[in-house]
């Protein structure tokens, strides 16, 4: 897992809406769904249901979320 997708991952997560959070890092939302896609592909679970209206987090969506803000944050850290 890239840190590009991780951090679209917690955006999405934190938006819960692909075009809210495409918007927020500045890219398409296409390409953003794409991410994720691949990304659930990859760790072979579902992270987020999708409906036409809304997006919500599944158990490992969650558990994700918080792993990811923690990594996030490390890395931002680091930076620093």
């Amino acid at each position: 897992m890239e840190i590009r997708e991780l951090r679209q991952f917690v955006t999405v997560a934190e938006e819960r809406h692909f075009g809210r959070a495409a918007e927020r890092l500045g890219i398409a939302q296409p390409p953003l769904s794409r991410t994720i896609t691949q990304l659930e592909c990859r760790l072979g679970v579902a992270l987020l249901e999708r409906t036409s209206r809304k997006v919500t987090l599944t158990e490992a969506g969650s558990v994700l979320l918080a792993e990811g803000r923690a990594i996030l944050a490390a890395v931002a850290a680091a930076e620093r």
